[in-house]
């Protein structure tokens, strides 16, 4: 049984760990230099923000998602859980709270595109690079209701 919680400080390395396990499993696209580049960053923001968790029976993190005022910032399953809908849980959860949310993806990430598409987002838009200037287009996504 999945449990979708608050994160709590204990919580931090157990997220860094999931962002790093499906980032290596699902972001082939990124150079290693980025890739180490984005870990430092993540390392430093995760601990701070809140975050909504999916845990098991035993309140073991399974996967992560942080929204700001309405838009996904992050959505993150462990490998060993992908496909088992503890991901579209967490969005479910986060439509729950903002009916009309937006996220990005990178494009090169085609079932991640797909995922938000079945969810019921719609393409917004398009940038080249990503949040940091990094030559990775995001997709721009929103949910629709209709």
């Amino acid at each position: 049984m999945t449990t979708i919680r608050s994160s709590r400080p204990v919580d931090a390395e157990r997220a860094v760990e999931i962002w790093r396990s499906a980032v290596d499993a699902t972001h082939d696209f990124l150079s290693p230099q980025d890739r180490s580049a984005i870990d430092v960053m993540v390392c430093d923001f995760l601990p701070k923000v809140p975050l909504w968790l999916a845990v098991d029976a035993n309140d073991y993190p399974l996967a992560f998602m942080f929204i700001d005022n309405g838009h996904m910032e992050a959505l993150f399953v462990d490998p060993a859980c992908r496909g088992t809908g503890i991901g579209a849980a967490l969005v479910r959860h986060g439509l729950a709270l903002h009916p009309t949310m937006t996220t990005d993806v990178n494009e090169q990430n085609g079932q991640a595109v797909g995922f938000y598409e079945r969810m019921g987002f719609k393409r917004t838009g398009r940038s080249p690079l990503d949040g940091q200037g990094r030559p990775y287009p995001l997709v721009h996504l929103k949910h629709s209701n209709q």
